[in-house]
């Protein structure tokens, strides 16, 4: 075979072998489209639809899980704690079921425990009947002085047990004013009018104001207070709702409103002798409070995490928001890894954050163009204010407290949009206040509420 030969068929056989690559390629290809037609056929006569990107998909069932079983914290392998009996049925056998003698003796074979509440029993309608006599000696006649304080609010008819449920279920529970006439009605026979659940509130509110301003004056005592505010709607103006939580044994939660969120309303409501730390947002309202402050980092590096996701391909502006929210790390650390620091040691470790801080903060402040150049500001602005939480033992270096308080009032204010009336804004904020501070005491508010009532300055509302 000549050379020529060769070379022919060396070239033929390179040129068979890429079209063989080809071919195994749309092979491949074919297969793996025939395989997802297949599984969309299978889909559709199955009558399923693929649903949109949108929909998150289904997690795999608890009997799809493979693996053995996690078991339980020891802590937690124990039985049910039993509730104290309020009645007890006893179940026993008087002759043997087999041979029908009487059974003798007794002991306790085992136990079991139905809770269940008694009937709704409906509503008790007392007729007072005041009796007058003749007194011959007088001769007029003569009749007691009836004082129902205590039963009812001023000269209304409702009782103040029934006044506590209805502002338990409006404030607590958050339910509108028809549903609580239906629960009125279809659990206690009890039949009110809108009108009639509006002004029990309206009373209510009236008689319990003297407590919610020992409230404020226990804000303004607070070692540590939170302060926050939200937008609310009275008859169709805008305004605000502030609020001011501390926490502790005796938790408070004072609520207040005003057309305005200036720092004037939050300094009248603070009060001038005020002397606890104040923990807020960087709103520029607190700017002007006296007094320590304390800023909320969870704000802070919320900020933080939108800048790196807006200038995801600034390694700059990236390595900057970074090194901030290290600081907040790197105080926290030092926190857990000393149980009991010194007051000097406190000092020590504040006056270094606060020059890293400053540092950062510099770096950027002046350049007005520079995407980090807002919060270089709010460091150096709020310098002392960042780390006040390693100087004080136990201060918290975020609001939650106060965001987690004005929520319920965040969502009655979307349900409700807000109040109709000057009356109905207070009435709420007074209900709120004292409500959600017998919660934050962990107390009973339905159970608190009835007993203040009761207490003679709560007898007649004003």
């Amino acid at each position: 075979m000549t050379p020529e030969e060769v070379e022919a068929l060396l070239a033929e056989n390179a040129r068979l072998g890429a079209e063989v690559s080809r071919l195994q390629g749309e092979v491949t290809t074919l297969k793996a489209e025939l395989q997802a037609a297949l599984q969309r056929i299978e889909g559709l006569e199955k009558g399923k639809k693929e649903p949109p990107s949108f929909v998150k998909p289904n997690r795999p069932a608890a009997s799809e899980k493979k693996g053995p079983r996690k078991k339980r914290a020891a802590e937690h392998n124990k039985g049910r704690k039993r509730s104290a009996a309020t009645r007890i049925e006893r179940h026993a056998l008087e002759r043997c079921p087999e041979c029908h003698y009487r059974l003798r003796g007794e002991s306790i074979d085992f136990r079991r425990e139905v809770i269940e509440i008694p009937a709704p029993a409906p509503v008790e309608v007392i007729e007072h009947q005041v009796v007058k006599r003749w007194c011959p000696v007088c001769e007029k006649w003569q009749r007691p002085r009836l004082d129902l304080s205590g039963q009812v609010l001023g000269q209304g008819r409702i009782g103040m047990r029934v006044a506590s449920v209805v502002s338990y279920l409006r404030t607590t529970l958050r339910l509108p004013v028809r549903v609580i006439r239906e629960y009125l009605a279809t659990m206690h026979n009890l039949e009110l009018s809108v009108g009639e659940v509006v002004g029990l509130t309206h009373a209510v509110g009236k008689s319990l104001q003297p407590q919610v301003e020992g409230l404020k004056a226990a804000v303004q005592r607070s070692e540590v207070t939170h302060g926050d505010e939200t937008g609310w709607r009275e008859n169709g103006r805008n305004g605000y709702v502030w609020v001011f939580a501390t926490g502790g044994p005796e938790a408070v939660r004072y609520f207040e409103y005003d057309h305005s969120r200036s720092h004037v309303v939050a300094e009248r409501i603070l009060g001038s002798e005020r002397r606890g730390c104040l923990v807020t947002d960087f709103y520029a309202a607190y700017n002007v409070i006296a007094g320590p402050h304390q800023r909320c980092w969870v704000h802070m590096l919320r900020d933080l995490h939108a800048l790196k996701e807006e200038q995801a391909d600034n390694v700059e502006a990236v390595a900057w928001a970074t090194a901030v929210g290290k600081l907040y790390e790197e105080a926290q650390t030092w926190l857990r890894e000393q149980p009991a620091p010194t007051v000097a040691q406190r000092r020590r470790q504040y006056r270094s954050l606060v020059t890293q801080a400053c540092g950062l903060g510099e770096q950027y402040a002046q350049k007005k163009a520079h995407p980090c150049a807002t919060l270089a500001k709010r460091l150096l602005r709020h310098q002392e204010e960042l780390f006040q939480f390693v100087l004080r033992e136990g201060l918290p270096a975020d609001n939650n407290l106060a965001e987690r308080s004005i929520r319920p009032l965040v969502i009655m204010r979307k349900v409700s949009g807000g109040s109709r009336s000057v009356q109905g804004t207070k009435t709420r904020l007074t209900l709120a206040s004292l409500f959600h501070t017998w919660a934050a005491r962990n107390l009973n508010p339905f159970v608190e509420c009835y007993a203040t009532l009761q207490q003679p300055t709560a007898a007649s509302p004003p």
